[in-house]
């Protein structure tokens, strides 16, 4: 790969999102691997394919193309939101939920708005989680990783991104927006689908040219 410098030792990888809140996540649940992961923004003119409705397919989609630009490994994900009384959505369409233009606070506005009607087990849900990696040479792994909940009815706690704040983490008392960032790296489903998958990243490692 080619500069800017990452600013860090270790083996190189592009983790192809703009989302500097999963930029920052993944850096920390990958902390313990010597590798310096390097954001889109370091190349530009990588542009990432449009995204569909399978976690899969889009994760792999992303991270193949980050592969096929930087000539190097690349990682990806795709998750969502799935609430049990829309039927499984928005899932895939997460970040697309309410229209375009929305932020974090207008698409969680959105789905609140949705939900309004719902009570009890309608509004359980869970995220879901497709992390994968992809090698100039044409090898994909990919890891899948979950965390039930329940949907709350207006947002509580400042950390974290996206839907974390009206999402009540299954098992505890506190909104995914609400725990400590040690806490959330270890069950949230990116901490999951990242773990399992850090196996095959360190494998690239190994045979990475020293």
């Amino acid at each position: 790969m080619s500069a800017p410098d990452s600013g860090s030792k270790g083996a190189e990888v592009v983790l192809a999102t703009s989302n500097p809140g999963k930029l920052a996540e993944i850096r920390r649940i990958l902390s313990g691997l010597p590798l310096a992961i390097r954001p889109l923004s370091d190349f530009p003119g990588l542009i990432l394919p449009e995204e569909g409705a399978d976690y899969e397919q889009n994760a792999i989609v992303k991270a193949q193309a980050a592969s096929k630009f930087t000539g190097g490994v690349a990682l990806a994900d795709d998750s969502g939101l799935e609430v049990f009384g829309l039927g499984g959505a928005p899932g895939p369409l997460s970040a697309r939920f309410g229209g375009p233009g929305l932020d974090d606070v207008g698409r969680v506005d959105a789905l609140l708005k949705a939900i309004v009607n719902l009570k009890g087990e309608q509004r359980r849900a869970r995220f879901v989680c497709v992390a994968a990696l992809a090698t100039s040479e044409g090898d994909i792994v990919t890891a899948r990783g979950e965390v039930a909940g329940h949907i709350l009815e207006s947002p509580r706690g400042r950390k974290g991104f996206g839907y974390d704040p009206i999402f009540l983490v299954e098992g505890r008392d506190r909104a995914m927006a609400e725990l400590p960032e040690p806490e959330k790296d270890r069950i949230s489903h990116r901490a999951v689908a990242f773990t399992a998958l850090s196996d095959a990243i360190h494998v690239q490692l190994r045979s990475a040219p020293s």
